[in-house]
């Protein structure tokens, strides 16, 4: 699974400095970029100098340039090459670094950055600074990997016209620390200068400053504009505008101005003459901001700034997950696959001693060595990765949301029930045992050699999980207090003392403290949530405060943890996908509960980049070509990343948001995500799993080195009541339909049943019978699905709105206000609401910026996309052609799917079957997935996009 592209035209490859990586896969993935933000074992290096130096009237032009380089990724940002950064030493990261790497699976060890000028210009001279890590000591697994050291070596190359060629003569090329290192050479006239370097074996090369000298006369070049990112404001926001205009040579003549240029309204700047300011807006609409500079002999960088109504001031209510029943279908299928066969497999593996060092080891058996020391007694070390205590919590919760299902007489589930219930009696003491005294809980830490980890959140160890392991253990907390309906409050009560522990300790006036990888953030509003709804008297209030104090300490770091900017002025997504979404969502919590303009602003810009430029048509996230994140805009290869964890995540995110804004596009993306890039994130047989999602040849395994997705998968999936409904004080929304019966709590006063009868996604009849213990007046909201959910993608023909709608058997046309239908009356037990939502196949095209899809299509079907498989169609690399698309249920097919047929443009017959069940018909999974690179020749088993 490749997780990096060439690129000869990357304008901007994100990011500076990364913490510690979550995802270790043998050294070459997971591990190999998170010295970014660590440090490295110095090493003696060459101190040789340049023979020459450039005369006192050469410029540097790399100032002007525009940076490129061979890869991508988001631990980097290109333009830290030629910011004009004059750095104190090697060590110094108050800028940005670029970091470049050697493409080990080819026997192509370089890798090379450049520069490109809109004119030819006289060179004769580099200057690159090196940088260094500083040694760190004791780094735990999966908190670290190789560091950065200056290369092995390097060249200097310039385009001739047609290719890149070496230089003449050069002198220099040195790789001594805490200086520039120059390098002469026989003058080129050139519009592209490149440096190929070759990084040190498994250790990254990086770059603080690259400068470029001209020779002969001053070139006249112009300046070089970015006026920023496309993003949303709220009414009454103001938007962060970071402009920045580089010219040649520094002059009190240089000037720089915004203007707006479009739009229904007044701006108002609070510094036109500033590159860097704010912008505020009048009224509601569709901006366009122009940033001019003198000089310039282009016309004005803009960006688009799009301004709407902020959210109401009221926030929807959750419907917390309770005792459920599941009536047939579908998600019957796939909840029995997971308590029957999934989870117990999660536990087995918990469980084991013998798993391999990183390979997905470090379960259960390290609470027990943490309680052992937490009593002074002897004890073993840490098993694993230093994160490797979050699939024990997942795990727990899966557990206990799964005894949430009601099994209905099934002995199967009957008996995968009394296992998980010896299973939590038989792990909770042990979990708590491992808890600390104060009500710290992570075992990496109370395991450790304090030499190696001198202390608790401390800045050096951001890579270390504290609050990622730490929110997963919250989260299960919840859903322990639910299961047993409060009696049981052991996970509850540590969950407190955990949480006190850290508003203890961290907050104004004390620590300020920031993960490495975001959870712990939406996991303290939640349990805030939770503990106010249960105990009352704001008891939970200082945990959500402290959600924002985590969030708001988030600065001076990176693209890849999404440290780079203050949370409020983030318009892009960018970096680690799971660790961007689980930021995203606890910025959307924060932002609903506070009423915070700058939040808001930049949830809905982040939203909207993301799904409007960076989202796969199967609702999932991640190209791949960046480490485990986002690439640029419209990059959406489908050899796709698309981690499970993600998906959680993105449905984590479109829900806060549907709380936030009481809108069913929310819920109409997080249903797509959620048939299409989650559901079949565990197999049919519940035997295996995928940890990437990619739109070709998904592979799926029984276990992963890093198991992170292996309980969020199971927990996610089988909270069906809180996805499927949300609530205020006056009414109930419907979100998702599955065949269910689940109380909702209260509404309007009094306990609500709601009992769904549905056959949906294969048809779209939905019965739903409300059962209030009182008469009550309420609103009941039924999202009406629209198919289009992103700017992306275009399907036609259009399928949307209702097709009959009905009360108590009498047909209505019901108000549509946010995507929901809204009926408002007195509802009575047994009352019942009758809809029939249109579906039929459709035919999807991507917009023309994503090259990976031009000229193909994919197939859909209600609210599932569908994949082609050798296993139905001889060949899966043909055209389609356009005779009619026919939906056909087979009830003997992969447990009863409905399928598309068509014909091939060759005549043949053409089969396509729910992109959730692909991959299930190729041989027994593998132990651990094949992880080597996405080979282009290899045979296409499976795609979406034909």
């Amino acid at each position: 699974m490749n997780w990096k592209r060439p690129s000869e035209s990357a304008s901007e490859n994100l990011s500076a400095q990364a913490a510690g990586l979550k995802q270790p896969v043998e050294p070459n993935r997971r591990e190999f970029l998170a010295g970014l933000g660590g440090a490295a074992v110095l090493t003696a290096l060459s101190t040789s100098r340049a023979f020459a130096q450039a005369p006192e009237t050469a410029l540097n032009v790399a100032r002007v340039a525009i940076p490129s380089s061979r890869f991508m990724m988001s631990e980097n940002k290109i333009s830290a090459l030629n910011d004009g950064f004059t750095p104190e030493n090697s060590f110094d990261r108050t800028h940005a670094i670029y970091a470049l790497w050697a493409e080990r699976s080819s026997n192509d060890h370089t890798s090379w950055v450049q520069y490109e000028w809109g004119e030819p210009i006289n060179i004769n001279r580099i200057d690159v600074y090196w940088a260094m890590d500083h040694p760190r000591p004791g780094t735990l697994p999966g908190s670290g990997g190789p560091r950065i050291q200056a290369p092995v070596s390097y060249s200097v190359l310039y385009w001739n016209g047609s290719d890149f060629v070496p230089v003449s003569q050069p002198q220099g090329l040195g790789v001594a620390l805490d200086t520039f290192n120059a390098t002469t050479f026989a003058p080129v006239k050139t519009t592209k200068l490149r440096l190929a370097v070759i990084p040190q074996p498994d250790r990254l090369a990086g770059i603080l400053e690259w400068k470029v000298f001209n020779y002969g006369p001053v070139p006249e070049l112009p300046p070089v504009v970015d006026a920023g990112v496309d993003r949303s404001v709220v009414s009454n926001g103001k938007t962060y505008l970071s402009g920045k205009v580089t010219w040649l040579e520094d002059s009190p003549q240089n000037k720089a101005r915004w203007m707006k240029t479009a739009g229904p309204g007044t701006v108002a700047f609070a510094a036109a003459d500033a590159p860097v300011t704010t912008a505020s807006f009048s009224e509601a609409g569709d901006y366009i901001l122009a940033l001019q500079a003198s000089g310039s002999t282009d016309k004005p960088r803009a960006i688009s700034v799009h301004v709407e109504p902020a959210p109401p001031a009221d926030r929807l209510d959750v419907v917390y997950t309770r005792k459920y029943s599941i009536d047939g279908g579908l998600w019957q299928q796939r909840a029995k696959a997971l308590i029957v066969e999934w989870i117990p497999h999660c536990i087995a593996m918990c469980e084991r001693t013998d798993i391999a060092p990183m390979r997905g080891d470090g379960g259960i058996d390290n609470f027990i060595e943490a309680g052992k020391a937490n009593r002074g007694e002897a004890h073993g070390k840490h098993k694993g990765y230093v994160f490797s205590n979050a699939w024990v919590h997942q795990t727990v919760e899966s557990m206990c949301i799964a005894l949430m299902v009601d099994p209905q007489g099934d002995p199967e589930m009957i008996k995968a029930h009394e296992l998980m219930r010896a299973t939590l009696e038989r792990w909770i003491p042990i979990i708590l045992n491992a808890q600390m005294s104060d009500g710290y809980l992570q075992t990496a830490y109370i395991l450790a050699d304090r030499k190696s980890w001198p202390e608790r959140w401390s800045p050096d160890h951001r890579g270390n999980h504290e609050g990622y392991v730490s929110g997963y253990f919250i989260e299960s907390a919840i859903n322990h207090y639910t299961l047993t309906e409060g009696q049981d409050l052991r996970l509850y009560n540590a969950a407190k003392k955990l949480a006190d522990c850290w508003v203890a300790n961290i907050g104004p006036g004390k620590k300020e403290w920031f993960d490495g990888h975001q959870e712990m953030e939406q996991a303290l509003v939640r349990f805030g949530r939770f503990v106010n709804d249960q105990e009352g008297n704001h008891r939970g209030d200082a945990y959500i405060a402290l959600a924002k104090f985590l969030l708001d300490s988030r600065r001076g770091g990176s693209e890849y943890d999404q440290s780079h900017l203050p949370p409020g002025q983030q318009y892009e997504a960018v970096g680690h996908a799971v660790r961007a979404m689980y930021f995203y969502s606890g910025m959307a919590d924060i932002a609903a509960e506070t009423g915070d303009h700058d939040y808001q602003s930049a949830v809905i810009s982040l939203w909207d980049n993301m799904v409007n430029k960076k989202y796969y048509v199967t609702g999932g996230i991640g190209s791949g070509e960046t480490s485990e994140g986002f690439g640029p805009n419209y990059s959406l290869r489908n050899e796709a990343y698309c981690e499970t964890c993600s998906s959680c995540g993105v449905v984590f995110f479109q829900y806060k948001l549907n709380l936030a804004y009481h809108d069913a596009k929310y819920a109409d993306l997080y249903e797509q995500t959620m048939y299409n890039a989650l559901l079949g994130g565990v197999a049919l047989d519940g035997q295996s799993f995928c940890y990437t999602n990619p739109l070709v040849n998904t592979e799926r395994a029984k276990w992963h080195v890093c198991p992170c997705c292996v309980g969020n998968v199971a927990r996610t999936l089988l909270m069906i009541p809180t996805w499927t409904y949300v609530k205020d004080k006056d009414g109930l929304y419907v979100n998702m339909f599955v065949g269910s019966r689940i109380h909702v709590g209260q509404v309007a006063g009094t306990n609500v049943e709601v009992v769904q009868k549905t056959e949906y996604p294969w048809h779209g009849s939905v019965s739903i019978t409300v059962n209030p213990e009182e008469a009550k007046r309420f609103s009941i909201y039924l999202r009406i699905p629209d198919r289009t959910t992103s700017k992306l993608y275009t399907e036609s023909p259009a399928v949307r709105g209702v097709k009959r709608f009905a009360v108590n058997g009498k047909e209505q046309t019901p108000v549509i206000r946010k995507g929901y239908a809204v009926i408002t009356r007195e509802w009575k037990k047994g009352d019942r609401i009758e809809l029939e939502l249109p579906m039929e196949p459709q035919r999807v095209v991507a917009d023309s910026r994503i090259k990976a899809d031009v000229d193909q299509i994919a197939l859909k079907y209600g609210p599932l996309i569908y994949n082609v498989e050798t296993a139905d169609n001889e060949k899966v690399d043909h055209k389609l052609s356009d005779t009619p698309l026919r939906a056909e249920w087979r009830p003997d097919l992969l447990g009863g799917v409905m399928v598309i047929t068509g014909k091939w443009q060759d005549g043949s017959s053409m089969l396509a079957i729910p992109n959730f069940a692909r991959m299930n018909r190729v041989g027994p999974p593998h132990d651990y997935p094949d992880d080597r690179d996405y080979d282009p020749k290899r045979v296409l088993d499976s795609k979406v996009w034909i």
